[in-house]
């Protein structure tokens, strides 16, 4: 019924179908807490990929697009009373590109939308350094500034603002969830902590290019999405869950070819 109320629809048997198969493999089982999923082979890649998701999330620099916000927009020839209302737009622009993002995440897929988000931010990055360096040499740069914090903002809230937060969700189980939403939610919390406190002594020692740590961050996390996130839309769980499974596993050969657990044991035998 709550499901039901919830959709909109009374069609709810395929769901209701995983859901049941998913409550069945984790009979029997106690719920987790953080330090066991460190120390659980089987969950070793959804751990990394959360870890490094949720990291990315903060260290990606978009908070500290609110730190160059005033000044560029003063220097773009915005009134001084108007200036403050322009950066709200920012974060309104974030607002409305995350839920954006929940809207058409089941259309466009969770890697695509990662992947876009994160390339996009790091070429908006180069170019938003470029253009700081020459904001005082040539006219139209502080318009180009502002159009890169826009852009940035926007990039950041259609891809991994909107993408990162239901990843824990989709590959771990119903006893491994809320441990991986503490570890996620222990991470947004310290990086933001660390980007805060880090970034004024990055601007003073890196001056207009001060973008280059996040520019970086941005490249390995798309590298990361790109080679070890598996897609998960329109997949169930337990089919997720295989796919991380033969990576958890996989044992290298030595003809050099990866093979998973049962392959080997059948060898074996």
């Amino acid at each position: 019924a709550a499901l039901q109320k919830l959709r909109g629809t009374s069609d709810l048997s395929a769901e209701l179908e995983e859901m049941l198969a998913e409550q069945a493999a984790v009979k029997g089982q106690r719920a987790k807490n953080p330090w066991e999923l460190f120390q659980n082979p089987a969950l070793r890649w959804q751990l990394v990929s959360i870890v490094v998701l949720s990291s990315a999330m903060q260290l990606c620099g978009n908070d500290s697009m609110y730190f160059y916000a005033a000044y560029v927009f003063q220097e773009a020839g915005i009134p001084q009373d108007k200036i403050p209302y322009v950066v709200i737009g920012t974060g309104s622009c974030e607002l409305i590109t995350s839920v954006t993002c929940n809207m058409i995440i089941d259309y466009a897929g969770r890697r695509p939308l990662l992947l876009g988000g994160y390339i996009f931010m790091a070429g908006w990055a180069i170019v938003f350094m470029v253009a700081l360096s020459q904001q005082t040499q040539i006219s139209w740069m502080p318009y180009l500034s502002m159009a890169c914090i826009f852009a940035y903002i926007l990039s950041f809230g259609i891809g991994p603002a909107g993408v990162t937060g239901v990843l824990p969700t989709e590959v771990f189980d119903q006893m491994s969830r809320p441990a991986a939403y503490m570890i996620c939610g222990s991470l947004l919390w310290f990086n933001l902590f660390l980007v805060g406190t880090a970034f004024p002594f990055i601007v003073k020692s890196l001056a207009h290019f001060c973008y280059i740590p996040f520019l970086v961050v941005c490249v390995c996390t798309a590298l990361y999405v790109w080679f070890f996130l598996p897609e998960t839309k329109g997949k169930s769980f337990l089919e997720i869950s295989e796919e991380f499974r033969k990576r958890n596993f996989r044992t290298k050969t030595r003809a050099g070819f990866y093979r998973g657990p049962e392959e080997i044991k059948t060898t074996t035998l």
